[in-house]
C-alpha cells in the first residue's frame, strides 16, 4: 500500500479521501471503482511544474488509461493536453469541452470515419502511424480544405524492460516506423504533400517503465534521427513527442514513487533533449510527454464483497468476490499483479496468502494471485490498490454482468461519474428481428 494524505488507515480502517471505504461501499454498493480526485490533480501539477522545467513543451493525458468525462475535465482544468486513439475518445474529450487543438490522435489503424471526424472537429495533430494512414488522411484533408498538423510515429528500436504484450518499440512492434528501416522516406514524403504539415516526431517506448536508461537511449536515438532529417533533407523537427509509459506502484516490490518522483522523470527526459540536442547542434524542440496510468493509476481503488471461501489446506486458498475479469482484465491480459487488504481489518496482520478470483466462469478469472491478506470473511469489503488505469477502460459484460460505476472522491464530497448499469442497460442494442417473432 503506497499511503498519501488521501489514502490511509485511521482506527483500524481504509481511508479513500474523507471517507472510510467501508462507508464507500455501503452506499454505493460493490463492485465499486473508486477515484481520488485530489491526487489526479496533485499528479497533474507535477507534471506540470516538471514540464516548466524544460520550457515550450505540453503535458498530454493519455485518455485510454481512464475515459471519463470527469476526469478529462478535471486534466483539462490543471492545463493538461489530450492523447486519443479513438472516434469515441475524442468524442468524449469534446463533451469535456477540451481544446480539440491541444489533442494528439493515435492508433495505428485509424477509420476513415475517425479521420474525417478528427479533421472537421479540428484535431491539432494526427499522430500518422501508417503509409496508408498518410495517404488517407492528405486526400481527407485536401477534400476538407485544411492543411493538417501532423507528428510520424518513430520506432527507436528500443527494448524497454517491461512486460512484452505493452512494450511497444521494439523492431517487430506493430506500431510506427523503424528508424534503421522506412521513418526517414515517410516522413520525406508527408513533408512534401500539399495538405498535410510535418512538425514532428512521435515516440513510445512501452508502459510500467522504471528505468530511465530506456528514455535516455530513445532520446539518443530520436535526436540523432532528428539531426539526419535537417542534415540531409532540410527537414525541422519541430516537436518532439515523447510518450509516456511511466511505471507505478503496484505491490510492494515496485518501487513507492510520489507525485514529485514521477515528475522527476519527466525532468530527466526534458534535461536530456536538451543536452542531446545541443551536443548533436540541433534546434531545441517543443517537447510533449504523455502520462496515463501514473496520473491515475494510483488515485484508484476497487471495491469487492467477500463471498465464498475455499480453502486447500497447504496447496491454497481461494477468496472469492462480486467482480472479477470482467472489471479487471489485466491478469487474465498481463499476469498483472496487485495488492489488496479487507477495508476494516487494515491494521490486523496480513497473515494469510491467498488467490483473490471473481465470478465469472472461467478458472483464469483472477483478480490476485498469492497476495498476503488478514483473514477474510463473507461479508468483508475488500479493497484492491491501483486500479484506475486499464481497469475500468477495459472493463466488459462478460456473462452479462454489469460495469462497476465510478465515484469520484475529493475531500468530504463523493459522487458518481459513471453511474450503474442496469439489467435493462445490458439489453439496451439488442434487437429480434421480425423473422424471430
Amino acid at each position: 500500500m503506497n499511503t498519501r494524505n488521501t489514502l490511509y488507515v485511521k482506527d483500524g480502517k481504509l481511508y479513500i479521501g474523507g471517507f472510510a471505504a467501508s462507508e464507500l461501499a455501503r452506499r454505493f454498493g460493490t463492485p465499486l471503482y473508486v477515484m481520488d480526485a485530489a491526487y489526479i490533480a496533485e499528479v497533474c501539477d507535477a507534471f506540470q511544474s516538471a514540464m516548466a522545467t524544460y520550457g515550450d513543451g505540453a503535458v498530454a493525458f493519455a485518455n485510454k488509461a481512464f475515459a471519463t468525462v470527469a476526469t478529462a475535465k478535471i486534466a483539462a482544468k490543471h492545463g493538461l493536453w489530450f492523447d486519443v486513439v479513438s472516434g469515441g475518445e475524442l468524442y468524449l474529450v469534446k463533451s469535456a469541452g477540451a481544446d480539440l487543438g491541444k489533442v494528439l490522435f493515435h492508433g495505428n489503424n485509424k477509420t476513415v470515419a475517425e479521420i474525417e471526424e478528427g479533421i472537421v472537429d479540428g484535431v491539432g495533430f494526427f499522430v500518422v502511424d501508417s503509409l496508408h494512414e498518410l495517404k488517407l488522411l492528405d486526400e481527407k484533408a485536401g477534400a476538407a480544405g485544411v492543411v493538417q498538423d501532423i507528428l510520424v510515429r518513430v520506432n527507436p528500436g528500443i527494448t524497454a524492460h517491461t512486460h512484452e504484450a505493452v512494450a511497444t518499440a521494439t523492431p517487430l512492434s506493430k506500431f510506427g516506423f523503424g528508424v534503421d528501416t522506412n521513418a526517414f522516406e515517410v516522413i520525406k514524403d508527408a513533408s512534401q504533400r500539399r495538405n498535410l504539415h510535418f512538425r514532428g516526431i512521435h515516440s513510445h517506448i512501452g508502459s510500467q517503465i522504471y528505468d530511465h536508461s530506456s528514455y535516455d537511449a530513445a532520446i539518443g536515438v530520436l535526436t540523432d534521427f532528428m539531426k539526419r532529417l535537417y542534415d540531409e533533407a532540410g527537414i525541422v523537427t519541430e516537436i518532439l513527442d515523447m510518450g509516456g509509459g511511466y511505471g507505478i506502484y503496484y505491490t510492494d516490490a515496485d518501487p513507492k514513487f510520489t507525485p514529485k518522483r514521477y515528475a522527476y522523470t519527466v525532468e530527466n527526459i526534458g534535461k536530456r533533449v536538451k543536452e542531446e540536442c545541443a551536443a548533436k547542434g540541433v534546434a531545441k524542440p517543443f517537447l510533449i510527454v504523455e502520462p496515463g496510468r501514473s496520473i491515475v493509476g494510483e488515485a484508484g481503488i476497487t471495491l469487492y464483497t467477500v463471498g465464498a471461501i475455499k480453502d486447500f489446506p497447504s496447496v491454497r486458498k481461494y477468496v472469492a468476490v462480486d467482480g472479477g475479469m470482467f472489471d479487471n482484465p489485466r491478469y487474465a491480459l498481463y499476469e498483472s499483479q496487485y495488492s489488496a487488504v479487507l477495508a476494516d481489518k487494515a491494521d490486523k496482520p496480513a497473515d494469510e496468502t491467498v488467490t483473490i478470483v471473481g465470478k465469472c466462469c472461467e478458472s483464469g478469472d483472477i483478480v490476485a494471485k498469492d497476495v498476503k491478506l488478514q483473514h477474510a470473511e463473507a461479508g468483508d469489503i475488500l479493497a484492491v490498490f491501483s486500479t484506475g488505469a486499464y481497469n475500468y477502460s477495459m472493463a466488459s459484460n462478460y456473462n452479462l454482468n454489469a460495469v462497476p460505476p465510478v465515484v469520484l472522491v475529493d475531500g468530504d464530497k463523493a459522487d458518481y461519474i459513471v453511474k450503474p448499469q442496469t439489467y435493462a442497460d445490458l439489453l439496451r442494442n439488442n434487437e429480434v428481428p421480425e423473422w424471430l417473432k
